[in-house]
């Protein structure tokens, strides 16, 4: 008969410079530098692959999910709110780095089968990834200012040069996202997503790079990774108020938002839009159906490798 083997669970609180680990073999808390030496150091002392659980950070996990994968360790990243939420459902009140990481390692052991383990994304994805966050940046910089600054006349002149040459700079950037699209060949990708009315070439951009990221099986799986799926709360006769799960990036969101508000006034969705407030929707939430429905269409169109047919989704 086959001895059962336990599995090797570690949880891993990161912070700029410093890791605490927790492991499931030991009650003992570990402490290393967040720099590759330390890091590497310490994955050789593993006997045998580990399932590793570390919380979404910005950047400061990607250097021990990446060393500890080149080793064949299973990575799983756990979203920031909901460890928070498991904290509370258990009744933890304190938090500190080492309790995060007896969290983290708690969450894995009890969780690890509805997990999905991390994956290194393609080549080129954090160069794309990273000019469409600072771009996000520099229009929400952009907007603050415009508004901020209206109401001083006396100031109109300079803060019109300062927003010129911050729309330079923005320009600098989506040509920089050009260059990275071509470069990793997902130019032709992009060209297709711009086929729909209301989708312009950062937007594309966005949907083309989500798309590359992970082996979507659906057009579902794609839009609850965008965030856009909606959250159903019912029990008994009781339905309570749907909301978009906003899990993934709130930028591709707001991207979308936008190409519906474009979209809504073509003659293609013109009519999706009309019905959508027909149904007592508010205007919010009619747009957000349809841009939901217009990343839908651009699943379809990158997963078929198809061009856009203006009217084939009027009625739809």
């Amino acid at each position: 008969m086959a001895m059962h083997v336990e599995a090797r669970l570690i949880g891993a609180d990161v912070a700029k410079a410093e890791l605490v680990i927790r492991q499931s073999w030991s009650s003992d808390v570990v402490k290393l530098s967040n720099e590759r030496k330390a890091i590497d150091r310490y994955l050789k002392t593993l006997a045998g692959p580990v399932c590793l659980a570390v919380e979404a950070t910005n950047v400061f996990h990607v250097l021990l999910v990446e060393r500890a994968h080149a080793l064949g360790h299973s990575i799983y990243v756990i979203d920031g709110l909901r460890l928070k939420r498991y904290r509370e459902s258990i009744g933890g009140r304190a938090k500190t780095d080492a309790s995060d990481a007896a969290l983290l390692l708690r969450y894995l052991t009890h969780e690890k089968s509805d997990l999905r383990a991390w994956t290194p994304p393609p080549a080129g994805y954090a160069t794309v990834q990273r000019l469409l966050r600072r771009r996000a940046v520099l229009v929400q910089a952009q907007t603050t200012l415009r508004q901020s600054l209206q109401c001083l006349p006396e100031l109109k002149t300079s803060t019109r040069a300062m927003l010129a040459k911050m729309a330079h700079l923005q320009h600098l950037i989506d040509q920089r996202v050009q260059k990275a699209l071509l470069h990793q060949g997902w130019n032709a990708d992009a060209r297709r997503c711009e086929g729909i009315e209301g989708i312009g070439p950062v937007t594309a951009a966005a949907l083309t790079l989500i798309f590359h990221r992970g082996a979507f099986k659906s057009a579902d799986a794609y839009i609850a990774f965008i965030g856009m799926d909606v959250r159903v709360r019912e029990s008994g006769t009781f339905s309570g108020r749907r909301k978009l799960t906003k899990k993934g990036d709130p930028e591709l969101r707001r991207l979308l938002y936008m190409a519906a508000m474009t979209a809504c006034r073509s003659s293609t969705w013109k009519p999706f839009y009309e019905r959508a407030m027909a149904r007592g929707l508010t205007r919010i939430q009619a747009l957000v159906a349809l841009g939901r429905k217009l990343a839908r269409i651009a699943f379809a169109l990158l997963k078929n490798q198809s061009n856009y047919r203006a009217k084939a989704h009027q009625m739809a």
